[in-house]
């Protein structure tokens, strides 16, 4: 593969997975990323700051779409109903073709307490988005911040059923399953 082709971000992200599936997390290097996907170590750190952020390289992206989805739910919507346009916002890019990517992912992040902790990260972080914007749209504490963790919640219990080969689903119909039963089992609590 050439160096000039485009997609070189998309390209280290797969290279990377399949390195740290083939031969693990703690064995693969930057360098060995960056000759797998054709480019130089150089250009690898111009788009990563290490390698296990190659597998979050979408978390940016993510939190500007639940956030804009919030800004962008009608006036009267409640908290929930806009969280749930954001999680219909953020779940319409998941495609079929990045479920095989994610199920992939999955055993990746299992066998590495560093790459868990930064999956941590980005569940706050992505939780943190979604407050901020409720908060925005005058949504107060701790209405805000409980409606953004049922979203999230929501949202990585149905990940992993997506991830899954055999299930067929949407991510959209499963995170929207995943939100409705959150929500009616946050109102059984009396």
């Amino acid at each position: 593969m050439a160096r000039w082709e485009p997609n070189a971000r998309e390209r280290l992200v797969r290279a990377a997975l399949d390195l740290f599936t083939e031969q693990g997390y703690d064995a693969t290097t930057v360098n060995e990323i960056a000759d797998r996907a054709g480019l130089t170590k150089t250009t690898f750190f111009r788009h990563f700051p290490d390698k296990r952020e190659v597998l979050f390289a979408g978390q940016d992206t993510h939190a500007r779409l639940l956030a804009d989805a919030i800004t962008a739910a009608p006036g009267p919507a409640t908290p929930l109903d806009a969280v749930r346009a954001a999680l219909d916002a953020i779940t319409a890019t998941f495609t079929d073709d990045r479920r095989a990517f994610s199920a992939q992912l999955r055993p990746v992040m299992a066998a590495n307490s560093e790459l868990q902790e930064r999956a941590a990260f980005k569940r706050a972080r992505l939780a943190g988005a979604v407050t901020d914007a409720l908060r925005e749209r005058g949504v107060p504490e701790p209405t805000a911040s409980l409606a953004a963790e049922l979203g999230i919640r929501a949202f990585y219990d149905a990940f992993e059923q997506w991830a899954d080969p055999a299930n067929r689903q949407t991510l959209a119909e499963l995170t929207g399953h995943a939100l409705d039963e959150l929500r009616a089992a946050a109102a059984a609590l009396g």
